[in-house]
């Protein structure tokens, strides 16, 4: 491919497509502690809801270093690409655009494009699998980057949150600093289509935010690349079943929040992603 694409590790792009797709996926890591992980390479989603679950101190994430993005750009070069399209989870809410900006700018003369999704998990991983496949099907860098800057502002983010605790204690609350107050009281829904934390909803239980989520997508009318996505989440099924009359279930992506975004979601989020068909 005369483009390769790079992202990092909140995409939530398992190694399996990233590999099929070539995506370079450059790890954020994760703190618990005086302990590090590599997202994703030390720590599955699964190990990481377990250790969560089982640890005194609130875990926190660190941005990659430029030079890891340098590698990864090295890489996606050696094997052949003219150019690199790097798209990574909003700015608005981590440290990482930034890092490979850096490593972008180091390397004078590369052809290296740096896309801000403005988005988190699956948002952003669908437009990193859209750009992977318009390059392997021979799209020029120019049009890599005009197919998702076409995305990101028909992107949607929704999230049914089990706790606000793991929100609350990053500092990555934001817009949805008003739900504090009520901790104890509701199961809030959260809006990341900005790029950054905003309230959405004060469901008082599971089965309301779940049903939250279900009406957010039917309100939206006609979407594409509909994905659940979640914190070992055990109710997939059932907010499954509440999707189906909205969208073809088999065409629905399912899959795990990885750690990066989880420290901040907390066990048990459920999250809803998809663009509004332009």
């Amino acid at each position: 491919m005369a483009v390769r694409v790079v992202t990092d590790s909140a995409s939530d792009l398992t190694d399996e497509l990233a590999a099929e797709l070539g995506v370079e996926v450059v790890p954020l890591s994760i703190r618990f502690g005086e302990e590090e992980y590599v997202d994703r390479r030390d720590l599955t989603p699964a190990a990481f809801y377990a250790k969560l679950a089982s640890s005194s101190v609130l875990p926190e994430t660190a941005a990659p270093s430029p030079g890891a993005f340098q590698t990864a750009f090295g890489k996606a070069f050696d094997a052949g690409a003219d150019a690199v399209v790097c798209i990574n989870i909003s700015s608005g809410v981590s440290a990482t655009m930034q890092s490979a900006k850096t490593a972008a700018d180091d390397l004078d003369g590369a052809d290296i494009r740096i896309v801000d999704s403005r988005s988190v998990t699956w948002g952003l991983g669908s437009q990193v699998v859209a750009a992977a496949r318009a390059a392997a099907g021979g799209a020029t860098a120019d049009e890599v980057v005009t197919l998702v800057e076409d995305m990101i502002p028909r992107t949607r983010v929704f999230g049914a949150l089990d706790t606000l605790e793991n929100l609350k204690k990053g500092g990555r609350v934001g817009g949805a600093q008003a739900l504090l107050g009520t901790l104890l009281s509701i199961k809030p829904v959260i809006d990341i289509s900005s790029g950054v934390v905003e309230e959405a909803g004060k469901p008082r239980t599971r089965s309301k935010a779940l049903k939250f989520l279900a009406d957010k997508v039917a309100q939206h009318g006609d979407v594409e690349n509909l994905a659940v996505m979640h914190g070992s989440a055990p109710d997939v099924e059932q907010f499954l079943d509440l999707l189906a009359p909205l969208f073809p279930r088999e065409q629905i992506h399912v899959g795990e929040i990885g750690a990066t975004i989880g420290v901040h979601g907390g066990p048990r989020v459920m999250g809803v992603t998809f663009q509004v068909k332009g």
